[in-house]
């Protein structure tokens, strides 16, 4: 602190605190859209200050802490507010637990990821990200906004997706951490061709195409987990059954 901070991947943070705050006056006010759009913005400013602080050297104690409380108020304060005023205050104490949880698990995401990031693996992430997290809700507001759909209050859904989001945070799901391997590596000519198409998706129907790739990756790590765990139950069983025959063919010793 003494020599100073770095002004510039701040700055990218500051954004994404700033579009938190913004959400959370969005979601006040009842206009929810705007609120979702400007926590999926948070998630750009949010993978952009890490970014700009690795490729100028610019890492610090400092960013790291900063970094975390926005992304508290960003991707933990602000959506939890967000669904809970558009449905989850049809519920009343349930409700708003359920935000709340959204909130907790979401802050001790960030405190576990802190304390453990010098000894994870670079590749994958422990637990459901807060960002995603965050953007699943979000994406979840835009879609039924744009699709007209109607009955939000009192849908058992929501309720159970917010209980979700706040246990894959806290879980030991490994999810992928596709900004570290993608940018970092060399890949197939054909992925930029596949990664144009994508954009080309996004921009066509944002609300579908983002909602789309959220629920995509919130769920592959349950999807992968049980694959393992239906791969090991399986060789478990094989294991089991051949110990079985073995014992069977064997001739006693008198």
């Amino acid at each position: 602190m003494i020599r100073g901070i770095y002004i510039l991947p701040n700055l990218f943070t500051m954004g994404n605190l700033f579009c938190g705050f913004f959400a959370i006056i969005s979601a006040i006010k009842g206009d929810y859209a705007t609120a979702a759009t400007a926590i999926i913005v948070a998630n750009i400013f949010d993978i952009l200050d890490g970014k700009v602080a690795r490729m100028m050297k610019a890492t610090s104690r400092f960013g790291m802490e900063f970094d975390s409380l926005a992304d508290l108020l960003s991707f933990g304060v602000a959506p939890a507010l967000l669904v809970f005023l558009w449905s989850l205050s049809s519920f009343g104490r349930f409700g708003w637990l359920a935000a709340f949880l959204f909130t907790a698990c979401g802050a001790l995401r960030l405190a576990r990821f802190n304390v453990q990031v010098d000894s994870l693996d670079k590749g994958v992430f422990n637990g459901l990200p807060i960002p995603a997290a965050a953007s699943m809700l979000a994406t979840t507001v835009l879609i039924t906004n744009h699709l007209g759909a109607v009955g939000i209050e009192r849908n058992i859904v929501l309720l159970l997706l917010c209980y979700a989001l706040a246990f894959l945070m806290v879980s030991n799901i490994k999810y992928p951490a596709f900004k570290e391997s993608l940018l970092h590596s060399r890949v197939p000519f054909i992925a930029l061709v596949m990664l144009a198409m994508v954009f080309i998706v996004i921009a066509a129907e944002p609300e579908v195409s983002l909602f789309v790739l959220a629920l995509i990756y919130t769920f592959s790590g349950p999807f992968k987990a049980l694959l393992r765990l239906t791969g090991l139950l399986r060789r478990l069983t094989s294991w089991t059954s051949r110990g079985d025959r073995k014992s069977e063919t064997e001739t006693p010793v008198k």
